[in-house]
């Protein structure tokens, strides 16, 4: 099944100079096609952020995958005629191709062929900024290639196999591998020594309640992440277009101060290798007290990207954290039933507009009473010059009684159970009177 774009949209594409694709998608047969147009769309999208159009879409329907070509001869050779008719300087595919299936169909199409991982990987480096970033990418780039070199230099030597035949290809190809084995090492070795540095920040935050937004790619976390905290991270309507992790301090409405950290989207079908290569990208979301999954309420394959997203969390080992699904871009939906189901299906989630700020301010204090929610009480009685103590236990927890005596200022707070051993600690240095604590009253 093909779904042609007209010819004025092609025409238009091509004054805009950028490359042109094919993209494939191949499905057993009875697959809802509705879900098979979504990951088309979802290419397409790819494909945008990365610079390219996509003109044309196909979609096989098979029992089985062609080991050699993953689509067949007789689908290669309609391809090779598409290729050629539309002049396109690519072909795309939606699953992960194997590194003789890329040669085999790059030899017989005569144009580029990627999967859905290399696309990705693409858009990563062009979008990533910080030296954590850039070698996180490269890492995944050269992982991905290492396997892929096999063969890739036969235009070197046609010899193959028996005495006296090893030409220079193989030779380029060993010399490749060690190198790229090489190069892998070393960057792993850089990213443990930024690992390091980035756990030492952590620690000296201990102190912090520590919030992650999480969600799909382009669901609007840097967007909503700018409205709470001021900042300037980069937010645009394309897939990935956040990369780095960013950390900010911001207020809650009682006055606590805690940190927020905007993550790199996940996406359906992420390898694996490029969930791992960004451990420490993601390792903010790994250390924080508590999620804000953040989800596009007017895509239409909502539930599923809610799975996904799920899903890689489990993968993290961190989807048992407190967390507070938000359901962001409510003001592009205009049908009111639509919204009604969106309560109905999600009762506990957060409907909010980030672009227009509707209901943030509701869904910060629900993050505040997420964190009293699974707080503890603290009474001591601080000397008059623990300042600095008290100023902190200001900032960083609710207070709910202070009175000033001769022997010093007796206060009543309720902290964050996460903070409390270091809370603890510091009122312990502070001074030897801490006379009580308590539990929150069921």
């Amino acid at each position: 099944m093909r779904t042609l774009l007209s010819l004025n949209e092609i025409e238009r594409r091509d004054e805009q100079q950028r490359e042109r694709g094919i993209a494939v998608a191949v499905v057993r047969k009875g697959t809802d096609r509705d879900i098979v147009n979504e990951y088309l769309d979802e290419i397409e999208q790819l494909c945008h952020t990365a610079g390219a159009e996509i003109v044309l879409r196909i979609v096989q329907e098979r029992e089985r995958l062609d080991p050699a070509t993953f689509i067949g001869k007789g689908k290669v050779a309609e391809l090779q005629e598409l290729v050629s008719e539309y002049g396109v300087q690519f072909v795309i595919f939606d699953e992960s191709l194997s590194p003789v299936q890329v040669r085999n169909l790059q030899q017989a199409l005569e144009v580029k062929v990627l999967d859905r991982s290399m696309l990705i990987l693409d858009i990563f480096a062009k979008h990533a900024r910080t030296t954590e970033a850039k070698t996180q990418v490269e890492l995944a780039q050269l992982q991905y290639l290492y396997p892929r070199l096999t063969r890739l230099w036969t235009h070197l030597s046609r010899q193959y196999g028996g005495i006296g035949t090893k030409g220079p290809g193989e030779t380029q190809i060993e010399t490749d591998r060690r190198l790229i084995k090489e190069r892998i090492a070393h960057l792993q070795r850089r990213l443990e020594d930024i690992e390091q540095q980035r756990h030492q920040q952590r620690k000296e935050r201990h102190r912090l309640i520590r919030f992650a937004l999480v969600g799909y790619t382009n669901a609007g976390k840097s967007t909503l992440f700018n409205l709470i905290t001021g900042a300037g991270v980069e937010a645009e309507d394309k897939l990935f277009a956040t990369l780095d992790t960013t950390v900010r301090r911001f207020t809650l409405p009682s006055g606590i101060e805690a940190l927020i950290s905007d993550t790199v989207g996940f996406i359906r079908k992420l390898p694996a290798h490029l969930v791992a290569s960004f451990h420490s990208t993601l390792a903010e979301a790994v250390e924080s007290d508590i999620l804000v999954h953040v989800a596009d309420a007017s895509h239409p394959a909502l539930e599923r990207h809610v799975r996904t997203v799920e899903e890689t969390l489990l993968t993290l080992g961190i989807a048992s954290k407190p967390t507070i699904l938000v359901l962001n871009k409510i003001d592009r939906l205009t049908d009111r039933d639509a919204i009604v189901a969106l309560r109905e299906h999600y009762p506990t989630a957060m409907l909010v507009s980030a672009e227009t700020g509707y209901n943030v301010h509701s869904l910060l204090r629900r993050m505040e009473q997420l964190v009293l929610d699974s707080s503890v009480r603290i009474a001591a009685v601080l000397p008059y010059s623990a300042m600095k103590e008290l100023s902190y236990l200001y900032e960083h927890t609710v207070v709910e009684h202070r009175e000033d005596t001769p022997e010093g200022i007796a206060i009543e707070v309720r902290a964050p159970r996460a903070r409390e051993h270091a809370i603890r600690s510091m009122l312990a240095t502070a001074t030897a009177q801490l006379v009580e604590s308590t539990t929150p009253e069921e």
